[in-house]
């Protein structure tokens, strides 16, 4: 399964390592589920993996980046033809429909209205892991 997993879930993942969103990071780290990434995804969780109030060790954080640019598909996007409420949101969608992904995870998906997703699936942590599961 190919994903575009939504720079909230990853670190709430790495927050809160017995919840739906680790789940979805230890599929990721054993290659169950690929991660479709371009640079400026890659960019945002290098970012926000290196805030100071999350406490990630440094070192850990870009290991762990280094190895989904590595393992992920990386994927050139198109603009889309309409823009979700939030322009940081953009890169995902349009990874999603550059890539084919089956699914945009995030814990916020109100970000991710339905009139502007351009048919993409957007779906939860916990809903991914139902999907997966059947």
């Amino acid at each position: 399964m190919r994903i575009v997993l939504d720079t909230n879930v990853l670190v709430s993942g790495l927050l809160s390592p017995f919840g739906p969103s680790a789940q979805i990071v230890r599929l990721v780290a054993v290659g169950e589920i690929v991660l479709c990434v371009d640079p400026r995804i890659l960019a945002e969780y290098r970012a926000v993996l290196a805030r100071p109030g999350f406490g990630f060790p440094p070192e850990a954080a870009g290991a762990l980046i280094d190895e989904i640019e590595a393992a992920g598909e990386l994927v050139v996007g198109r603009p889309l033809a309409q823009r979700p409420p939030d322009p940081d949101d953009e890169p995902f969608l349009e990874v999603a429909l550059a890539s084919g992904a089956e699914h945009v995870v995030t814990g916020n998906r109100r970000h991710y209205p339905a009139s502007r997703r351009s048919g993409v699936s957007v779906v939860s942590p916990r809903e991914l892991l139902a999907r997966i599961s059947r």
